[in-house]
């Protein structure tokens, strides 16, 4: 679906050296980055301000043009065929609309299929599944102007999706959502991937979405890409330790000794054991075992590393 090889964009920046004279410099955006993502993936691509994540983006899309490098989507070059990639794919800014301010939501939709040229019944069927899947129905009336945040995000992917796109690419898209509208959109967008198989390449700050849509994960930091793999693996990679976290029916001073184990830690009187393990050295099952032959076990819970201290992790290991 999209294929990257040594990509590299360089902006030229002016600044004031004296009352008369402008000195100029280049800056790099993204330096020699190169992945591949297969149809039906779901991938974050995260990294800080400033890292390239957007710059990137613009590239795929065919807004910007690569300084050097090789970038294909869909087959196609996206500067060069940005006409006939724009029928193939959608894409979603969440400080950017592509939706008509002073018009009804409904018209917006109207104005995208005849945009995109999409067959009526098509598109009656389409937007008939995402006002379902997404509550549109009661603000299908209203101006885009008067809609909430939330609201609009949801017509932002609706017309995003009118022309059944085999890469939907989002930008921030829960970027100021509240937590029932942005749950709702995750919800519809890990629907879509499973049901429809629509690529899915997803840029955000807020690493919940990451993990709950995403399987792979793309980590950038000063334009070049520090890791990319699935997310489970680069989780034991930089945090190969996991947490049991076990509830007794009676106190118990320690439960020391467990093997594979590495530390303990016991609160509330002894009641309240957490014990952090390594999987190469024991697994969660085994260890509950172990426990539970010594102690009376009134709950557990296997605690994984959060997706927030993996990427600070492996920031820091750059800057290592």
């Amino acid at each position: 679906m999209i294929e990257v090889a040594d990509l590299r964009r360089e902006f030229t920046v002016a600044s004031q050296a004296g009352r008369f004279r402008r000195t100029y410099r280049k800056v790099v955006a993204v330096d020699a980055v190169s992945f591949e993502i297969a149809a039906g993936e779901s991938v974050g691509y995260v990294g800080p301000n400033g890292a390239g994540k957007s710059t990137t983006i613009k590239m795929l899309t065919g807004i910007l043009v690569p300084s050097s490098g090789r970038v294909r989507v869909c087959g196609l070059d996206p500067a060069r065929q940005r006409r006939e990639l724009a029928a193939r794919i959608g894409v979603v800014f969440g400080q950017r609309s592509q939706l008509w301010w002073d018009l009804p939501l409904a018209e917006s939709f109207d104005l995208l299929r005849e945009i995109y040229r999409v067959p009526r019944t098509e598109h009656a069927a389409r937007l008939a599944e995402c006002v379902e899947l997404l509550d549109l129905a009661p603000f299908l009336a209203t101006p885009v102007r008067q809609l909430s945040l939330g609201q609009r995000m949801r017509g932002e992917v609706t017309a995003a999706l009118l022309h059944s796109p085999e890469l939907l690419v989002l930008d921030e898209p829960t970027i100021g959502l509240d937590l029932e509208s942005k749950e709702r959109l995750r919800e519809f967008l890990a629907e879509l991937n499973v049901r429809r198989g629509t690529t899915l390449l997803l840029t955000t700050h807020d690493l919940d979405d990451i993990a709950r849509l995403c399987r792979r994960l793309m980590v950038i930091d000063h334009g070049t890409v520090l890791a990319d793999g699935p997310l489970d693996e680069l989780r034991d990679e930089v945090s190969p330790e996991r947490v049991l976290v076990v509830d007794l029916e009676r106190p118990v001073a320690d439960l020391d000794g467990l093997p594979g184990v590495v530390s303990a830690r016991a609160e509330a009187g002894g009641l309240r054991h957490h014990l952090a393990f390594r999987r190469e050295l024991t697994t969660a099952a085994k260890l509950i075992a172990e426990v539970a032959g010594r102690a009376d076990v009134h709950d557990i819970a296997v605690v994984e590393p959060a997706i927030d201290d993996v990427v600070r992790r492996l920031y820091g290991r750059r800057r290592g």
